[in-house]
């Protein structure tokens, strides 16, 4: 078996800065139609929406930020606590 220096032997996932390649790809794609959106028809909201999904996409260690929001939202809010007192 061959070993590769690449991080964890070429198992890792690809990465470009903060996103995976797949969320990179769309948010160049979106940008592209976005600023074009904005600059004929000067209608913001598809760059905010871009930008937003930009932010949530963020990934470090494997997780995103949008992943973050579901569990916290899950935890506090969502499922029930339980507690035992003794």
């Amino acid at each position: 078996m061959k070993r590769y220096i690449y991080p964890q032997n070429l198992k890792a996932t690809a990465n470009i800065w903060l996103w995976s390649l797949k969320d990179f790809a769309i948010l160049a794609i979106t940008l592209l139609l976005s600023l074009i959106i904005l600059a004929k028809l000067r209608f913001a909201l598809p760059a905010a929406l871009t930008l937003t999904y930009g932010f949530l996409s963020i990934r470090y260690d494997d997780v995103t930020v949008l992943d973050f929001i579901k569990n916290a939202v899950k935890y506090f809010i969502t499922s029930q606590q339980y507690f035992e007192w003794r």
